[in-house]
């Protein structure tokens, strides 16, 4: 079976700094990846290349086994066009740490907007939809408000039923519940479980281990750009191999347990 994400050997740049040093994982049809690490060990920008909203200098990236952003020709690569990169995305959902929800549209216009835009669908087809994703994420009594009247997690998850509303087959999670107050991350989570439920696949970029342990399938720790270990949540949380994995989560759920 072909994976939905396949990264082989990616590397990646910015100027003299290597963030990313030969990164190999794979993700297969309704599984759900957590990269968890310290700040600056190259997740988000992994994430990022995984939908071309950042180039890589070297590997290979394939989403559904078609190769991401570039086109192969021999031994050599050629970015694709601006128009065909767009086509790519189509499939791919992304939520970001914030929102980025347009402030003069109401949740359900923001949740129809790419639909109406992107996709050609007639605005009554985007709205039914659009209705349906919103009562999907709780807030289907929202759909007349404006982002200035949500709350953080409210807004986070209208920005997740706007992903959902292009009906992608991969879902991108950078770190959804960093921006947001303690008590709302709670109903964030609820929303993405029920999403790993339904089979979505998934990668999330998180610092919430119990959500990592509870509902992800395979957990890779990135340190100093590399993946220092992989495998299911049992093994990298609960029973890591590498002394820096157990370093790093002996602090990071020390700090949790003081929260």
């Amino acid at each position: 079976m072909t994976p939905v994400v396949q990264a082989q050997g990616i590397h990646k740049r910015f100027g003299r700094l290597e963030v990313l040093k030969g990164i190999d994982f794979e993700v297969q049809e309704r599984e759900v990846a957590c990269l968890i690490g310290p700040s600056g060990s190259g997740k988000s920008t992994l994430l990022r290349c995984i939908n071309h909203l950042e180039k890589i200098n070297a590997g290979r990236l394939y989403v559904d086994g078609e190769l991401v952003g570039y086109r192969q020709r021999g031994e050599k690569l050629y970015e694709l066009r601006d128009n065909e990169i767009a086509q790519q995305r189509r499939n791919i959902g992304m939520v970001f740490q914030r929102f980025n929800l347009f402030p003069h549209m109401t949740a359900l216009e923001n949740v129809m907007e790419a639909p109406v835009q992107v996709r050609r669908e007639s605005r009554q087809a985007a709205r039914e939809r659009a209705r349906e994703l919103l009562d999907r994420v709780g807030l289907a009594d929202k759909e007349k408000s404006y982002p200035a009247q949500l709350s953080g997690g409210q807004q986070q998850r209208v920005a997740i039923a706007r992903a959902l509303a292009m009906q992608p087959r991969l879902m991108l999670f950078d770190e959804p519940t960093s921006a947001l107050d303690p008590e709302l991350v709670g109903d964030v989570l609820g929303v993405m479980r029920q999403l790993a439920r339904d089979g979505m696949t998934m990668v999330v970029v998180t610092h919430e281990m119990q959500f990592a342990r509870e509902v992800a399938d395979k957990v890779l720790f990135m340190d100093g750009g590399v993946v220092v270990e992989q495998g299911p949540p049992s093994q990298v949380i609960g029973a890591p191999q590498q002394e820096r994995t157990r370093s790093f989560l002996a602090r990071v759920l020390k700090s949790a347990e003081e929260q």
